[in-house]
């Protein structure tokens, strides 16, 4: 398998879908890895495992309609599989195994049929200290921008997945490439505002738009670097409660197409308005997890 993937928005050819099937059973508060879940769990909402395999399926025929070749995870009984994008990522033609929570290092194991196709000296594991998630990697023509939280309770946040170590982790391996890390808001309590990864913040779309949550950055530069990258009118800037309910974690398949979530109306008309095709599908119960589409891939090819 030749990976490669150099931005989140040219002709997607290959790709790690998650899986729902065999999620287990509703986590206990102790459990709760982010504050929407628990926020969930709290109020006797938390999602059913029917109806997320269904609303993954209608992410996989979306893959289907576009001739994507989807790989999904071999099952793990009870055990949830949906965000591959935490466990993996493709920066070039480097497939990085993530270094994530402890308890999620199984995840890794059931794409291990995946990652055997690819040529293993292009297969890299980050030492120990080096935390660093997908969703917190964004790739943008010669930029790779990262999430990061750099306050000094970092330790106390679970929320907090990539640090400082993971950046510069990435300006080694790529030292072609400019490397930017946005220290981001967290919260354990409150999931309005929690960027529990930069993609719950920011996303680009399309060749030069983006879409992005000025109050998810703990400083304004750094929302400020998007700005005068992109051009504030090239910016779909979305509300608190937009934020919340996962707007900014579309998932582009090529140029002009992009897959959302349907009740995002606001997103979708602009998206539409600027020229893109929109594909619509039900995601409100995953996005209970606070996650959402971008969350649940993992490309792997890309034109």
């Amino acid at each position: 398998m030749k990976l490669h993937v150099t931005d989140e928005t040219s002709r997607l050819k290959a790709v790690i879908l998650g899986t729902a099937q065999s999620n287990g059973p509703t986590p206990t508060v102790d459990e709760a890895y982010d504050p929407k879940s628990l926020e969930h769990i709290k109020a006797g909402t938390y999602p059913v495992e029917k109806d997320m395999i269904n609303e993954m399926e209608a992410f996989n025929q979306v893959f289907n309609k576009y001739n994507v070749k989807v790989y999904r995870p071999e099952i793990i009984e009870d055990y949830n599989q949906i965000f591959s994008r935490d466990i993996g990522f493709v920066i070039d033609d480097v497939f990085i195994k993530a270094n994530i929570l402890p308890d999620r290092e199984r995840e890794l194991e059931a794409i291990q049929y995946v990652i055997n196709e690819m040529d293993q000296t292009k297969v890299v594991r980050p030492p120990e200290e080096v935390h660093i998630e997908g969703g917190d990697v964004m790739l943008y023509n010669d930029h790779i921008f990262i999430g990061t939280y750099k306050g000094s309770d970092y330790k106390d946040f679970i929320t907090a997945r990539t640090n400082m170590a993971g950046v510069q982790f990435i300006k080694d391996l790529f030292p072609h490439k400019i490397v930017k890390e946005f220290d981001l808001v967290k919260s354990k309590i409150e999931p309005r505002d929690n960027a529990l990864h930069l993609d719950c913040c920011f996303q680009p779309v399309g060749a030069n738009k983006g879409i992005i949550y000025k109050s998810g950055f703990r400083e304004e530069a750094d929302y400020m670097y998007l700005v005068n990258l992109f051009g504030r009118e090239n910016l779909f800037h979305i509300e608190r409660e937009e934020m919340y309910h996962m707007n900014s974690n579309v998932f582009s398949i090529d140029k002009n197409v992009v897959v959302s979530e349907r009740n995002f109306t606001r997103l979708n008309n602009w998206l539409r308005d600027h020229g893109f095709t929109v594909e619509e599908i039900p995601y409100a119960e995953i996005s209970k997890q606070e996650g959402l589409l971008r969350c649940s891939t993992l490309p792997l090819i890309r034109e």
